[in-house]
This record gives structure tokens, sequence and C-alpha cells, in this order.
């Protein structure tokens, strides 16, 4: 009987393998992990001959994941953040004390889950206060020194804060409904006057687009709601559009809505070490969520070239 052959994984060539398929990019993957591009490419190579398959493929927007990829790349995100969490649970000082945070709803999941997750192991006596809300009225709490934290859209007046991505909104359709196809278009907005009227409406308005209002929400949640049921189009942060959903292009005559930038901000005096701890626990959770669209390197090219 043949014996299955054992496959013994290095850690670094997981890590480099996870940088490629968070930045989409090897160049900027070389820079996230401390080494040449050259030395990337290689350990990619390494690794895809010790599974004995391809694991990246080139595209018109960088490098993505095969098949054979996606079903490496869950576990070596987890084997990634043990040996992160085990290396800072040896090194790092536990810290106490109490920390408040706002945060958009749509990044509730995606990115604080990620960064609390980190952050409550490290220093589980961090008493945690967490509140969504729109950008407007996070930048008031923090102002009132109700908050110590806040991550915000900013789409105008662009402020000196952290910019953490940039995640612009677009109108989004059901693969399933297909709700565009519709005249007048069941559209679907917050709640609140300005941003609706000033983007929303307007970049519809400016693009010869009939349309009614079908839906109304205070939640992103909701707003997602009505483009998976196919009740209306909506307007979503290009991060979060759902499953079985899509963008609607600048080619069918949609496009970006705004230009929002993720920016975290801390309030004057919040300087306390747990306070610090959560900021670099959000910036890394952003991090390594970000999915970079820059193009790819004359490498790259030659790695995997354009079929």
């Amino acid at each position: 009987m043949a014996q299955a052959m054992t496959i013994h994984l290095d850690s670094d060539l997981l890590r480099t393998f996870v940088a490629v398929a968070q930045t989409g990019n090897f160049t900027r993957a070389a820079e996230q992990v401390g080494r040449t591009q050259s030395a990337v490419s290689m350990q990619i190579r390494r690794l895809e001959d010790m599974v004995g398959d391809t694991l990246f493929e080139r595209g018109s927007r960088g490098v993505s994941l095969t098949q054979r990829g996606q079903d490496l790349i869950i576990n070596a995100r987890r084997i990634v953040s043990l040996i992160d969490e085990t290396v800072a649970s040896l090194t790092a000082k536990p810290l106490d004390g109490p920390v408040r945070i706002g945060i958009p709803e749509e990044y509730s999941y995606s990115i604080l889950s990620r960064a609390l997750g980190t952050f409550s192991k490290l220093h589980p006596k961090v008493e945690i206060t967490v509140r969504y809300a729109h950008s407007a009225s996070q930048m008031a709490a923090l102002e009132a020194g109700e908050l110590d934290l806040a991550v915000v859209f900013e789409w105008k007046d662009f402020s000196n804060g952290e910019v953490l991505m940039r995640d612009p909104t677009v109108w989004v359709t059901s693969e399933l409904h297909r709700q565009h196809e519709e005249t007048p278009l069941p559209v679907a907005l917050y709640d609140r006057d300005g941003w609706g009227k000033d983007f929303a409406l307007r970049s519809l308005d400016e693009r010869g687009h009939a349309y009614r209002v079908a839906y109304t929400s205070d939640t992103t949640g909701g707003l997602k709601l009505a483009v998976a049921s196919g009740l209306a189009i909506a307007p979503v942060s290009r991060s979060n559009i759902p499953p079985d959903c899509r963008e609607l292009t600048a080619a069918e005559g949609f496009g970006d809505i705004d230009a929002s930038n993720v920016v975290l901000h801390r309030a004057p005096g919040a300087h306390s070490e747990a306070i610090k701890g959560m900021a670099e626990a959000i910036r890394e959770a952003f991090y390594s969520r970000l999915v970079v669209t820059v193009p790819p390197s004359e490498d790259d090219r030659a790695l995997f070239p354009v079929s």
C-alpha cells in the first residue's frame, strides 16, 4: 500500500502566501513581509511545488487565488494569526482600563470582530464599549468626550485623521433579481436626508436615470437586505457588497457614488495604553482585510502572464 506523502509547510511561506492573497500584488506583498519581490516570487513557487498545484492566477486587477489557493488560504490565515497571537502573548504587557469605540455598522463583523478577538485574548481586563452610528454622530460623540476612538467615512472636507483604507460607495444590485433593469429604478436609501440627496440620488440624476425611492432604512444592514431580496438597488461601500450581489459599473451607467476614505480618529487626551493598543488592533484588522488594486508589476506579469 502506497504511503501518503508528508508535506512540511513552512510558516514563513504561509505568511508570504497570505500577504500576496491580501494585497493582490507581489510588489506590495514584498513590502508587507519585508522581502524583495523576487524573494516573494520564489517563496510562492516553493509553496506551489510543495502542494503540487498553482495557487495564484493573473487577472486584470492583479493576482487572485485559484481554487487550490482558496482551499489553503483559510488555514494559512489561521496558522499565521495563531503564531502572531502566541508571540504577542509572550511579549505584550497585559493592559486594563476602558476603551470606547465608534465604528460604522458595516465593519462590525468584518473588522471589529477580528480586532476584538485578537485584543481581548491579550488584554482580557480592558473594558470595551462599542457604538454603531453614522459618521457625523460618531464625530460629535468623539468631540463631546463620549468616545475614545472613532472610525468614520469621510467623502468631503477630509481631515488629518489616519486613513485606514479607501472604500467608495457604489450602487449594488442582486445577481438573482436584477432590479437594476427595472424602469424607473427602485432605490433604497438611508432615512436621513443629506448624504442621500447630495451624493446617491445626485449620481443618478447626473447619469439620467429615472428612479423611485422604494425602501428606506437607518442601517447598512437594511440596505443590504433590500438589495439581496430584490426590492431595490442600494448604495453600499465596495468592501461590503452582499453575497449574490454585485457592483453596477460605470460601463452600465452607474459608477462610484462618492470617494470615501475610512478614517480613524482618536479623542484629544485619549492616550492610555489600552486605547493605543485598541487603535493598533483596529489598524491591523483593516490592513489585513485590505485588497489592493495596484496594477501588477512587470515581474508579476512575467510570473503570471495573461492567457
